[in-house]
């Protein structure tokens, strides 16, 4: 069904695009739960997240089908990944600080980051954790003080933590009153959305 064109409908699309963050991202690292992945997505949609990527080697791409929070895959862009060195190396030739969440003896908490620079954020697999592959690449960890007897978060509830401290130090420098995207950009990215 074709979608219906009204100044309504692109004067929304505009609105919500002018506060789109497009540098900073999540990498999300073989989650399997497509229940998990979903409510990312929903938390980058309402973070003003542009997109995020995908890197899986060990595990299905996650099937979004049926989901209650899917709708957020309409309005997140998604870049599937398998080569993490051409993933990482990409993101960091644009200047991206990227991270890894993780507990060991190095890790430093969320609070020291600053997510207002170009930031990429690894969130990794419920059980196995970050990928062998990815340690090696990326040796700044992070990890959210809790203070209670469990150790971590579910991984959609961590995604939405660090997107919420990236709200706030870019709402305070005044970074969603200027649109990230050029104009010529926004006009191409509202033509795409205004098909979905």
């Amino acid at each position: 069904m074709e979608k219906k064109r009204t100044p309504q409908r692109e004067a929304r699309i505009r609105q919500v695009l002018e506060k789109r963050q497009k540098d900073l991202t999540l990498i999300v690292d073989n989650v399997w739960d497509p229940h998990n992945v979903s409510a990312i997505l929903r938390s980058c949609d309402a973070f003003g997240i542009y997109g995020i990527h995908l890197y899986y080697t060990d595990s299905e791409w996650p099937d979004f089908d049926n989901k209650s929070s899917a709708s957020g895959k309409k309005w997140v862009e998604r870049t599937m990944h398998s080569d993490a060195a051409e993933m990482v190396g990409s993101l960091r030739n644009q200047g991206y600080q990227v991270l890894r969440t993780g507990f060991s003896e190095k890790a430093r908490p969320l609070m020291d980051f600053d997510l207002s620079k170009p930031s990429a954020v690894i969130l990794s697999n419920e059980h196995s954790g970050t990928a062998p592959e990815l340690l090696q690449l990326v040796p700044d960890e992070v990890y959210i003080p809790m203070q209670g007897m469990i150790q971590s978060f579910n991984v959609s509830v961590a995604a939405g933590l660090i997107l919420y401290h990236g709200f706030t130090q870019r709402y305070a420098k005044g970074m969603y009153d200027t649109p990230s995207f050029s104009q010529e950009e926004m006009d191409v990215i509202v033509e795409d959305w205004l098909s979905r």
